[in-house]
């Protein structure tokens, strides 16, 4: 092969490199900017994904309460809710029905936080409810202290008048389990918010549970 046909087929792979080159980058380009997301997808409900974790594991509470745990449904009224129970409440078990009421007055989700709060309040009212409440004392303080801390203000006065309810139920016998509950309650007490509720509820407190109580 002559030298010129050489030179000539050397010049020809240089031509065809630097025309494959632009495309090659383009293709790196597309690539990379595929790989990132567009803010817009933010804003799209489809890059949504209704499998997310947050959608597929539900709180303690909604878990029992799916599955029958509590023995009661929500009925839905064109004024007001009220729950029906699936057997007489002076036969439910406070242990482990009320406590885990008691739990679920955390939830910020309807029909969890209606159903957690009127069925700890109604199980209260039951007969014999001083009886049945005193055994699990120490869950129910540990269970509401739950809701005293929570950062949601409506969580935190439920929280409250469950406590001021048991409170009216066991009386003094709540006092040993006070002290751990309290340090909430005067936090809250600087909040003006929650300080005219906090007041009444220390009085109630302060008054179902007798000379022995102190705060």
């Amino acid at each position: 092969m002559s030298s010129a046909s050489k030179g000539y087929q050397r010049a020809a792979g240089q031509r065809s490199k630097s025309t494959s080159s632009p495309s090659a980058a383009t293709g790196s380009t597309n690539s990379a900017s595929g790989s990132r997301p567009k803010p817009s997808d933010r804003l799209n409900p489809k890059t949504i994904d209704p499998f997310a974790a947050s959608q597929r594991c539900p709180s303690a509470f909604a878990a029992v309460y799916s599955k029958g745990g509590i023995p009661c449904r929500l009925v839905h009224g064109s004024v007001k809710h009220k729950l029906q129970w699936e057997c007489l409440p002076e036969t439910i078990p406070f242990d482990p029905v009320l406590v885990t009421l008691a739990e679920g007055l955390k939830e910020t989700r309807h029909p969890y936080t209606f159903v957690s709060q009127e069925g700890f309040k109604e199980l209260l009212m039951v007969p014999g409810a001083q009886e049945k409440a005193l055994p699990v004392l120490p869950k129910l303080a540990t269970a509401l202290k739950g809701a005293l801390v929570h950062s949601d203000g409506s969580v935190f006065e439920r929280g409250l008048n469950a406590l001021v309810q048991l409170s009216a139920v066991v009386g003094p016998s709540l006092n040993i389990h006070l002290k751990n509950l309290l340090t909430s309650l005067s936090k809250r007490l600087m909040d003006k918010k929650h300080k005219e509720s906090v007041t009444t509820a220390l009085q109630k407190l302060e008054q179902h549970g007798g000379k022995s109580y102190s705060y």
